[in-house]
């Protein structure tokens, strides 16, 4: 019994050390500033304020935090003299024209969050993720309404973050 179980533990260990041997390079991957998406009643009446702009801010440092910290993803910087500026409508609207920008900065990857707010107190969030070169799909996440006004948001990537993107 005692021989099966140094075997297992043996067999173990060097199943380890060949899994961690075998683990890819990070991917390179540009994390644009999350947008929103007002749908809200007052959309036309109250414009974004600086708490908006904030925990958009936030929103998408806590994506290229957890990108990092999961050792899979390596964040491109770009300078801000290098960012182009955004469609009138938002990288959102433009069918996916974030890809060739984060191909031109030298990334793979391309991610873009959008919060839509339904109201001043309920929000939704999407983020995805393109492949730089072909502009496809590779990861998204959808959170269901999600209760909280804009202070939530940096809630809400947390948890599309752990849930989906990063599973």
């Amino acid at each position: 019994m005692r021989l099966r179980t140094v075997t297992v533990a043996t067999m173990l260990l060097a199943g380890i050390s060949f899994a961690h041997a075998q683990q890819p390079k990070p991917m390179s991957i540009e994390v644009f500033p999350f947008e929103l998406e007002d749908k809200s009643a007052g959309a036309g009446i109250i414009p974004p304020d600086e708490h908006d702009r904030r925990y958009l801010s936030e929103s998408a440092q806590v994506a290229k935090d957890m990108l990092s910290q999961s050792g899979r993803f390596t964040i491109i910087d770009v300078p801000a003299a290098d960012k182009q500026a955004a469609p009138q409508y938002g990288l959102r609207n433009c069918g996916g024209c974030e890809s060739q920008i984060a191909k031109g900065h030298g990334a793979a990857l391309a991610l873009l969050g959008v919060v839509t707010r339904v109201n001043r107190t309920e929000h939704t969030m999407f983020i995805r993720i393109l492949d730089a070169e072909t502009g496809k799909p590779v990861l998204e996440g959808f959170t269901d309404l999600r209760m909280g006004a804009n202070y939530g948001w940096p809630r809400s990537v947390k948890w599309l973050m752990t849930n989906r993107i990063l599973r």
